[in-house]
């Protein structure tokens, strides 16, 4: 029975000197460490060549975790990989047995897989119906869906398949992470963005079905929507910083892009903090997209 001056969701007195900790839950006391340490683990990263990937890729490294690079870039996939001591396998995330050889490759690091990480993406601008009249192209549609998409879907089902085949790494029965990154467009799409922003739309779509889905084997799904982030896709040089101010005019704060060492740095926080869960995360220093 809860008695006088005691706040109900966290069981600590509200005043009156009550001098009472916090209620447990249960005979079993959690550690205010995370219980998905990253070390001794293996990951897998889509996308993970270049951009946000790779900064997810870095960040992980030195976390302790084997990585598998998956990626179309052979050239630098495997030059990263080979940095972090972890794996690159040529992976089109669209085609199913593909991404099942990179998650076979992850599971034969010597160590359990415990994070999924879907970086891999394409791009598109184009108006529903053209200036001209003419419709969109359905087979640009379909190609954005097929890689953002139905690609994450690939990489979050064949994953989590095999981080099921693990033992659990604690007393909450916790296997494994998977985080998927969307788009704020995923929510507010501009102007010539109907084909991104539905496929960035579905990633978020998934976000809490598939965590109830996967909560059966002990596997967390998040959902990241980075808003513009500073990566090579923007160009270098007078021309692309002229680009990029017009770019942040409307961000709130920080006055500036987001960094992929930042989104990085969310990836590892939403994986070892073991409470998050089917969570879709603005990554976007408060911006509002306008319609273009």
């Amino acid at each position: 029975m809860v008695g006088p001056g005691t706040d109900i969701a966290t069981g600590y007195g509200t005043g009156h000197g009550s001098g009472h900790g916090p209620v447990q839950g249960g005979s079993r006391q959690h550690s205010m460490l995370p219980a998905m340490n990253l070390n001794g683990t293996a990951a897998i990263v889509s996308g993970g060549a270049s951009g946000l990937g790779e900064a997810t890729v870095l960040d992980l490294a030195a976390a302790g975790c084997r990585v598998v690079v998956a990626d179309l870039n052979t050239e630098r996939g495997t030059e990263l990989a080979k940095s972090v001591d972890g794996a690159f396998v040529t992976t089109d995330v669209a085609d199913e047995r593909s991404v099942a050889e990179a998650v076979a490759a992850a599971e034969g690091l010597g160590a359990p897989l415990r994070v999924a990480v879907s970086c891999a993406g394409i791009g598109w601008a184009s108006r529903t119906v053209g200036r001209d009249g003419t419709p969109h192209d359905l087979g640009a549609y379909r190609k954005v869906i097929d890689v953002n998409l139905i690609g994450t879907f690939n990489v979050m089902r064949i994953a989590a398949s095999a981080i099921a085949r693990t033992e659990p790494a604690d007393a909450d029965g916790q296997r494994g992470v998977v985080i998927n990154t969307a788009s704020i467009a995923g929510i507010e799409g501009q102007t010539g963005q109907v084909a991104y922003s539905a496929s960035k739309g579905g990633i978020i779509g998934m976000t809490v079905p598939a965590a109830r889905d996967l909560a059966a084997i002990g596997v967390r799904v998040n959902t990241i929507c980075p808003g513009i982030i500073d990566t090579p896709i923007y160009g270098t040089g007078p021309g692309s910083d002229e680009f990029k101010a017009k770019l942040v005019a409307p961000i709130v704060f920080p006055k500036r892009m987001g960094t992929a060492a930042e989104f990085a740095q969310l990836v590892r926080s939403l994986i070892e903090n073991d409470y998050m869960n089917a969570e879709v995360i603005r990554f976007d220093g408060g911006i509002r997209f306008q319609p273009k």
